[in-house]
């Protein structure tokens, strides 16, 4: 059936009947640029989820194909196969997921929920799907257990009775092991809910059941009663079978393991207290915390292992958690850095009654997800190459860069391999399961991540898949180790005092620029080579506003006429070294330059990559901190940074390491301030000077002090924050600089010269430009000033600027200029390093094509609306008003493959698209009804239809609103299930099969079947197909893949069939074989007797 595409519709009906139509402003004929982007260019779907699962709460694994499944807490299901090959599934409950069990080799997988709900899953698949569930409504779920190549599962409930449900068709049988018939009838209390199912390996029709109280039951299936009972004074947690089939292990609350024969009735055979201190008196050992599970695995050559969660000693106070491996007399203690959720021993056999040869054991944790090598001495760990790091620290900004130039991902995958960890497993990773998609799709992508301890991540997003690049340390640049004294002058820093707030990068020259929440900035340059830096270039910025400044017109008064002209430490162009810190003392009430954090003093030594170049703080003035920056830009062609926050902008000419520009926002204005405030004082800061300006304005409260993004102060509304400290009678004074934009455009109305220009958008909608003069390149860059001069006001809108972007004539984009990348630590002789730094920048815009007559278009969005102006005539030809009722968190400009789109993202959770520079609607979703701080926060957009958002504090999502991307999706996801041989069963030998040892099987279709067993109550559980039926599958799982694994199934049916029908032919033959020789007797007896002798 077609897909009836309501967004179409929609798209008409908005076009015909919105209520905010895009306004045609200004001159019709001169702005008709044909626009290729039509609506139906773009769909809105996910594509993939990365990261650690948040909040695990189960596990299962396939050992036939390799694959990992783990369930959360909120109903996700997770699924590892070889590294790139991952998929997520929701269950629409969102209720915990309890309990996983795959349908070994079948391509299928069984969940139970904390809601008594059961699912099986189809991973024949590329995306999921639920065949079947079944809803329980008398009885708590609490375990699961199917027997290898079984079609029957148990599961085990919280009033201690055990059901059968059929997998194929979901239905329950009417077998049912009740708890009261199950433990002795002399016993009055009740044993507890189910912990644990498990057949005896040797024998199918012996089921171990194990209760909480402390009692296990060894039942016959076929007999339908107890063959032996087993119990213990303590709470038992978990039970595991030798292969043999005549002992089994039990874990308890008190910390001991207890091991039984299946013969031995009263007590167990042996009692180990793995972490006990052992009395010498012969008393019982101390008790230990609970061992929560156990696993008890075979080898052919050598002893078993006993595998163990939990049971440490009480007085390990603070210890971290543990998993034990005992392995003859060495038992092994592994600590782990997160609590462990579960554990799984990866073996050689699917098979439980065969020597199991356990290689690997993987482990759960909160927050991790680690896998050992039991094969090799000392037990290491294998690298992990899933992408499960992301929350290493906490994710605090996040940028996507799609279609990047193709030398980076090499370049920081060369330096980034430099900083991996030794010691190791040799082996190959063990979960490899599965297929790589075929996707076409391959241009470079990179998402940049910003941490809460002030590190820096590079990821390869290319090809739908993550890995990790490289890893940047900021927080190296300060120094760390904090003396007493100094605690009272950096309290204002949250427990995230390296926290990145903001970053820009420029990827053609690699250049990047972080912003930290301890009002600090900092300058990489990326190099091959290793360097020692002995000095770390540091700038002091004095960024703050005199209230009194505004109450005297003239500017005088104790206004900051008198500090201005002082120069700060470290300001001037000559300043090499570092300036000298000031003591604590100085950071009185009256002031003192006092930074939030000290950057260090001493020699730093910087590895191949990232290297600092530059460190600008923002510093104290008169006793208040610095606020917070809020908008960042770097231009590498210009060789300039700029950063702004509530006080106003400064710009850094990172090439001369000075201070070229340091404004109030009010300055920007000069005399045509929309606002009426009283004009200042002209200041020394409008010619290039070393010296920094202080410009003053309303203080901060303690609100507004260095807050880490990750901490709980941080307003969780959505108000935008226009600084609480603020009264309404003082908000237009307290306008902060929220977005930047560097560009070869028009400077002035009427211009006829493309001029470098830098545009400054405010929270109060303002767009105001500055024309920068620029030194020419080479010598003379090091040398003469850049000159910076504001042109006034480009454009008003409604709400705080968030974008802008400019393009040319025809339409297209205009990237800023940048200068290409060099190698910044020539070690040749100083010609060589002067031929390098001559280099000109290149610049991408085609300005020396551009006639005078030719125009540029820039595009303007604000949390509210967006505008289109003309330049150079400075007429907006287009507006269009986004959302009334919301706001816009984040927007991008953005370069689809069929023109240039403005993609915004609404605090209400819708997605929009507009056609630039037409400002036509071509699409809204409402995508994420919750949106919370976190999304907000991380949300953003890239080029060709790409965007992400941290779903969870663990986990990457990416969508795309590309309609290609969407249509090609189900070819770049990889295949979970692959066609793979089962093992041979294990050979039972001569003599077991002789004197009858060796596995005994069980008809257990004749048990359990309706016939025998009869039918369940109806009341007790529900059943509900899922979405996933066999006809979804056929259509889901295309792919040649998909169509051999379902040829290989239907040839292996034909051929059961043929079988069984050759089977049938051959007895009716036989049969009738035996009908003649009976006719052909009857008739000898017969012929010579008369009727009446009969």
């Amino acid at each position: 059936m077609k897909k009836f595409n309501i967004r179409k519709v929609l798209d008409g009906l908005k076009e015909v009947s919105s209520s905010t139509p895009s306004v045609q402003v200004g001159p019709q004929e001169n702005h008709l640029i044909q626009e290729t982007l039509q609506s139906d260019h773009f769909q809105l779907c996910k594509t993939v989820r990365h990261g650690f699962p948040y909040q695990p709460s189960s596990m299962a694994f396939d050992p036939v194909q390799k694959i990992l499944a783990i369930g959360t807490q909120s109903g996700a299901l997770r699924l590892f196969g070889r590294p790139g090959v991952e998929c997520y599934c929701q269950h629409e409950s969102g209720a915990a997921v309890i309990h996983l069990q795959f349908l070994i080799n079948e391509g299928a997988l069984v969940s139970a929920l904390a809601d008594d709900s059961v699912h099986l899953w189809n991973l024949r698949q590329k995306r999921p799907a639920i065949l079947h569930s079944l809803k329980f409504s008398r009885e708590r779920i609490t375990f699961c257990h199917l027997p290898f190549q079984s079609k029957w599962l148990y599961i085990g409930t919280e009033r201690g009775n055990i059901h059968l449900v059929n997998v194929e068709s979901f239905m329950l049988s009417g077998y049912v092991i009740m708890w009261n018939k199950a433990i002795e009838l002399s016993s009055k209390a009740h044993p507890g809910p189910v912990v644990h199912i498990s057949d005896n390996p040797m024998d199918e029709g012996k089921l171990i059941i194990g209760f909480e109280a402390g009692i296990v039951v060894l039942w016959d299936l076929k007999s339908k009663k107890a063959d032996y009972r087993y119990t213990y004074d303590e709470a038992i947690h978990s039970v595991a079978w030798h292969h043999e089939g005549k002992q089994f292990i039990c874990s308890h609350s008190d910390g001991t393991l207890t091991i039984w024969n299946i013969r031995g009735q009263g007590k167990p055979i042996q009692t180990i207290t793995p972490h006990g201190k052992q009395p010498k008196d012969g008393k019982k050992p101390e008790p230990c915390k609970p061992i929560l599970k156990v696993e008890y695995k075979t080898t052919r050559i050598g002893e078993p292992f006993i595998i163990l969660s939990g049971g440490l000693s009480y007085d390990t106070v603070g210890r971290r958690p543990c998993l034990t491996v005992m392995h003859g007399k060495s038992t092994a203690v592994l600590e782990m850095d997160y609590p462990i959720v579960d554990f799984l021993t990866l073996c050689e056999t699917p098979y439980s009654n065969d020597f199991q040869e356990p290689y690997a054991v993987v482990v759960l944790l909160e927050k991790d997800l680690v896998v050992i090598d039991l094969a090799q001495n000392g037990y290491p760990i294998f690298e992990n190459p899933y992408p499960l790091t992301i929350h290493e620290s906490p994710v605090t900004c996040c940028e996507y860069f799609a279609d990047c130039p193709v030398d980076l991902i090499p370049a920081l995958y060369s330096v980034g391999s430099r900083q991996k960890r030794q010691g190791y497993s040799k082996k190959e990773w063990p979960i490899s399961g599965g297929n790589w998609g075929q996707g076409t799709q391959s241009y470079p992508e990179i998402i940049i991540t910003g941490h809460a301890d002030g590190t820096v991540k590079f990821w390869d997003a290319s090809a739908i898949m993550l890995q990790v690049l490289y890893k940047l340390k900021t927080a190296k640049v300060f120094d760390r180790n904090r003396s007493k004294e100094d605690k009272s002058s950096t309290e204002v820093s949250d427990e995230d005092p390296f926290a990145i707030q903001i970053m820009a990068w420029c990827p053609d020259s690699r250049m990047l620029c972080v912003a930290g929440v301890s009002a600090n900035v900092i300058i990489y340059r990326f190099s091959k080579l290793e360097v020692t830096t002995e000095v770390v270039q540091l700038l002091e910025v004095r960024m703050q506003y005199e209230l009194n400044d505004i109450e005297s017109p003239d500017g005088g008064g104790g206004g900051g006429e008198q500090t201005s002209a002082l120069p700060t430490p470290g300001a001037s162009p000559q300043t090499s070294g570092p300036p000298s810190h000031p003591s604590t003392s100085s950071n009185n009430s009256d002031g003192g330059n006092m930074p939030c954090l000290k950057v260090r003093s001493t020699p730093l030594k910087q590895s191949a990559g990232y290297q600092v170049d530059l460190v600008v703080q923002l510093v104290w003035v008169s006793g208040e901190p610095p606020q917070q920056i809020t908008s960042l830009a770097l231009n590498s062609s210009y060789g300039l940074v700029v950063f702004g926050n509530s006080n106003g902008l400064a710009v850094v000419d990172y090439v001369q390491k000075t201070v070229v520009l340091n404004l109030g926002t009010v300055e920007l204005y000069g005399s045509n301030d929309p606002y009426q405030r009283q004009p200042r004082s002209p200041r020394k800061s409008r010619q290039p000077s070393g010296g920094l300006c202080d410009i003053n304005e309303g203080s901060a409260t303690s609100e507004d002090r260095c807050k880490s993004p990750t901490s709980d102060h941080r307003d969780n509304s959505f108000s935008r924050s226009r600084s609480s400290s603020v009264t309404s009678i003082d908000k237009e004074t307290r306008e902060s600089i929220s977005s930047f934009h560097f560009s070869d455009t028009f400077a002035r109305k009427g211009d006829s010269t493309l001029t470098p220009c830098l545009y400054v958008g405010t929270t109060l909608g303002t767009v105001l430009s500055l024309a920068l003069t620029l030194p020419p390149a080479g010598e003379q860059r090091q040398l003469q000033p850049v000159i910076i001069s504001p042109t006034g006001i480009l454009v008003r809108l409604t709400g705080s600027v968030m974008r802008m972007a400019f393009l040319d004539s025809t339409g297209s984009m205009l990237p800023p200029p940048f200068e290409p990348w060099f190698e910044p630590n020539v070690t040749a002789d100083g010609e060589e390093r002067e031929k390098v730094r001559k280099r000109r920048p290149v610049s991408v815009s085609p300005s020396t094509s551009q006639d005078l007559n030719e125009s540029q278009y820039a595009v303007v969005c604000s949390e509210k609306q967006a505008k289109v102006i003309s330049l150079p005539s400075q007429t907006c030809i287009y507006k269009h008003s986004i959302t009334e009722t919301s706001f816009i968190l984040r927007a991008d400009v953005v370069q689809m493959s069929q023109g240039v789109s403005l993609a915004c993202f609404c605090a209400n959770g819708h997605i929009m698209t507009l056609s630039v520079p037409g400002l036509r609607p071509l699409m809204d979703v409402n995508y994420l009804p919750l949106t919370d701080m976190r999304i907000a926060r991380t949300f953003c957009f890239t080029n060709l239809g790409q965007a992400m958002y941290l779903c969870s504090p663990t986990e990457i999502q990416r969508i795309t609103y590309s309609q290609d991307t969407c249509e090609n999706l189900q070819e770049m996801l990889g295949e979970l299930f692959t066609p793979v041989e089962t093992p041979e069963a294990p050979n039972r030998g001569f003599f077991k099969g002789l004197f009858g040892g060796g596995a005994q099987s069980l008809d257990r279709e004749e048990l359990f079947g309706e016939v025998s067993a009869g039918k369940a109550s109806r009341s007790l559980a529900q059943h509900i197909p899922g979405p996933g039926g066999i006809e979804g599958m056929k259509g889901a799982a295309s792919g040649i893949v998909g169509d051999l694994a379902r040829a290989r199934i239907a040839l292996d049916e034909r051929g059961q069939k043929l079988g069984e029908l050759d089977e049938r032919t051959a007895a009716m033959m036989a049969s009738a074989d035996s009908f003649s020789k009976h006719a052909h007797e009857m008739m000898l007896k017969c012929k010579d007797k008369k009727w009446y002798q009969f």
